[in-house]
């Protein structure tokens, strides 16, 4: 499972690919994302062109520049990305396949083109957009959450949304994020990481909680860690898988309503 780290700093960066991840991804996106996401305590970058620039001559791992959405500052953002040596560029927030098509054309080829699944539009069109050329696809299950006004988050990994958007894509596939064994919160490292294992996902990101897990820690030491306790839940017999498939069902499952205990005799009554 390739790893990909978002970071702008090039020294930890370069050091965290160079010990074993896939690359870097250098986040631009954030138009319309400060209310989309209001209230929900999310992540939303200010990297900047500059980064780009700093991240591609600190790393000959990939690199990948997250754009914003598709509109009219696409082309520029595209034209930017690529002259700064992207090797992949990623749109988010996709609704239409039509979108999807006119980026294509935009990158005319020079680099990859992925997509973001994270809105119950593109879950409905995700065999459609599979059909297209592109070099990877991700489902987003924060904003996934937030467009279906769901208060789980890890939801979509147990009721078979993200198992059907699997079986439509062909290219290298995604979901969630991962931080180092033994960490995690609510859904346990170890546990979200069988999941993927088991989702038979190409990659993931290394975001917020793994930067927060490594402070103080040697990438070359956590890196080859984390990749090795991957390896291992591929070799896990199928006791395990399925202990941490309950596990995970645990975790997700919605909490029952609770009624109110019935009133005791006189005690709130009008006699």
């Amino acid at each position: 499972m390739d790893l990909f780290l978002f970071s702008v700093d090039p020294l930890r960066g370069g050091d965290v690919v160079a010990a074993g991840a896939a690359g870097i991804v250098v986040d631009w996106e954030r138009r319309g994302k400060e209310r989309r996401q209001l209230g929900e305590g999310t992540q939303i970058s200010t990297d900047t062109p500059e980064d780009l620039s700093r991240m591609r001559a600190a790393t000959d791992g990939r690199v990948i520049c997250r754009l914003n959405g598709y509109g009219p500052w696409t082309g520029d953002e595209v034209e930017d990305a690529i002259a700064r040596g992207a090797d992949e560029l990623l749109l988010p927030m996709v609704r239409t396949a039509e979108s999807v098509d006119r980026t294509l054309d935009l990158v005319a080829g020079r680099c990859g083109l992925g997509i973001l699944i994270e809105t119950q539009d593109a879950v409905a069109a995700a065999a459609e957009l599979a059909a297209r050329p592109l070099s990877r696809i991700y489902v987003g299950l924060n904003d996934l959450r937030i467009d279906r006004r769901s208060d789980q988050l890890f939801r979509p990994l147990v009721d078979g949304t993200v198992d059907a958007v699997r079986a439509a894509v062909t290219q290298p596939f995604g979901v969630g994020g991962l931080t180092l064994p033994g960490g995690g919160f609510p859904v346990p490292g170890e546990v979200l990481a069988a999941e993927l294992v088991r989702l038979r996902t190409d990659f993931t990101f290394l975001r917020r909680s793994f930067t927060a897990d490594m402070q103080g820690r040697d990438p070359w030491v956590e890196v080859p860690r984390l990749l090795a306790h991957l390896a291992d839940l591929r070799r896990a017999d199928p006791v395990a898988a399925e202990t941490n498939r309950q596990r995970l069902l645990a975790v997700t499952r919605p909490v029952a309503p609770v009624s109110p205990s019935p009133d005791p005799v006189g005690v709130g009554s009008s006699a």
